[in-house]
């Protein structure tokens, strides 16, 4: 399995697409925006150019790893030789099937079909196919290239062979994949969500402020960063799209939206990719500053 098409070429996509080509894959990165391809080529190489930098990689690395990468806009040409296909598109139920419907017609038969969902029903996804033992979840974690965790998520009807093979080509990654089961929200979100949720209402409800509030958890709990500067990271529209499909998939109120969360989101504040969440982004994308309304 040499050939990996990644449909998306946003944050994940751009960062599971650099991977894959830094390990020797030859990756063909689809998205149907012309200037998204190129703007996550450009991340791709600033990504790269850093590693370089660092001395991690060399130069010759680094070519060798955008050479790996082809970008298409056309679906059918992009996936035509896959062996693998890695799903990294926007986090809505509707457009994720309908692009497994569609691979699934246009993939060869043989091509294993993975969707990055960080929440949605593997299963659900798998039913659209005429091929749902070929249908799996390889959730990575934000920033692709760095993050070792990979969250291998076995729809109902997938396959063992297929399960163990893309356990193996994650290691192949250098990555460490964990095994889990098709529920909403997996094990990574099942546990960050509520969290980063009950953070915000704790400031929601007047208890302390955003730099306190993650004062606490980092200092007191040793987390590398702050639920609310976490969430800012993810997106306040990523982190209220979880949080809506485990609180469908479960109907248990503990995964009900925070109604702040909610309004931050309709505002259009959602955080370093709009430039303002519970920090302003608009300096620096580091969360030194918190945002006005909070502040």
């Amino acid at each position: 399995m040499k050939n990996v098409a990644v449909i998306g070429a946003g944050t994940m996509g751009n960062g599971i697409a650099h991977t894959f080509a830094q390990f020797g894959f030859k990756v063909q990165l689809i998205d149907i925006s012309q200037a998204s391809l190129d703007k996550g080529i450009a991340t791709i190489t600033k990504n790269l150019d850093r590693m370089v930098a660092k001395e991690k990689i060399s130069e010759e690395d680094k070519q060798n790893t955008l050479n790996n990468i082809t970008t298409f806009t056309n679906l059918k040409e992009g996936v035509e030789y896959a062996g693998l296909v890695v799903e990294a598109a926007t986090e809505n139920v509707d457009l994720k099937l309908q692009i497994f419907k569609d691979l699934d017609e246009l993939c060869p038969d043989d091509t294993i079909l993975a969707t990055n969902t960080s929440s949605i029903s593997i299963t659900q996804i798998a039913a659209v196919t005429s091929r749902p033992d070929m249908v799996i979840g390889m959730h990575f974690m934000n920033p692709v290239p760095i993050m070792k965790l990979v969250e291998i998520i076995r729809g109902y009807n997938t396959s063992d062979e297929v399960t163990n093979t893309i356990m193996e080509l994650s290691k192949k990654l250098n990555k460490v994949p964990t095994e889990v089961n098709d529920y909403p929200g997996f094990v990574a979100n099942r546990i960050l969500m509520p969290m980063i949720n009950e953070s915000i209402e704790t400031l929601y409800n007047g208890v302390a402020g955003v730099q306190e509030i993650d004062t606490v958890m980092k200092l007191g709990m040793a987390h590398p960063m702050g639920p609310l500067q976490l969430a800012d990271f993810i997106g306040l529209d990523v982190c209220l799209s979880i949080l809506n499909v485990m609180y469908e998939g479960f109907k248990n109120p503990k995964y009900a939206p925070c109604p702040l969360l909610v309004n931050m989101v309709m505002a259009g504040k959602l955080g370093v990719k709009s430039g303002e969440g519970f920090y302003d982004y608009s300096e620096s994308r580091k969360a030194e500053k918190v945002a006005k309304m909070f502040g």
